[in-house]
């Protein structure tokens, strides 16, 4: 079995926003009970900002029901599994719920849960870092 040479190559803020809106699903990571938690979703991008649904019991709904948010980050990403090419994105930035009916509304219009239940709360995350790579095939340069 031959192995293609992989090279990461680092994407500009918005190229990764681009490939994170192209994603349906990613992971958000949170601490819960001191510890990092991480939860599969589905997303929608609004502009830059991550919007997820989740119901009353998630522990996401209790960190970002706070005033001030919770401290989230967001990866997404789509790898090959054979190849091992693609391209991750993580964001690291504040979770907080939405509260405008009108928003909800909106937000609820467009962004279907995946699962069975009651997703009857909003999750905006405003992104502070951004960072992504491409993984691509390639020699190193000299």
């Amino acid at each position: 079995m031959t192995t293609v040479p992989r090279l990461t190559r680092r994407l500009t803020r918005q190229e990764s926003l681009a490939l994170l809106g192209s994603a349906s699903m990613g992971r958000v990571v949170f601490t819960h009970h001191a510890l990092p938690a991480i939860r599969p979703v589905n997303h929608v991008l609004d502009e830059d900002t991550i919007i997820i649904r989740s119901h009353l019991g998630a522990a996401i709904v209790g960190h970002t029901d706070q005033a001030q948010g919770a401290v989230v980050a967001y990866e997404a990403d789509d790898i090959d599994p054979v190849s091992h090419l693609g391209w991750s994105v993580v964001v690291t930035g504040t979770a907080r719920l939405v509260r405008d009916p009108g928003v909800l509304e909106r937000y609820k219009d467009v962004l279907r849960p995946w699962v069975d239940g009651e997703m009857d709360h909003v999750v905006s995350i405003t992104p502070d870092l951004v960072t992504g790579v491409r993984l691509v095939a390639g020699e190193p340069g000299p």
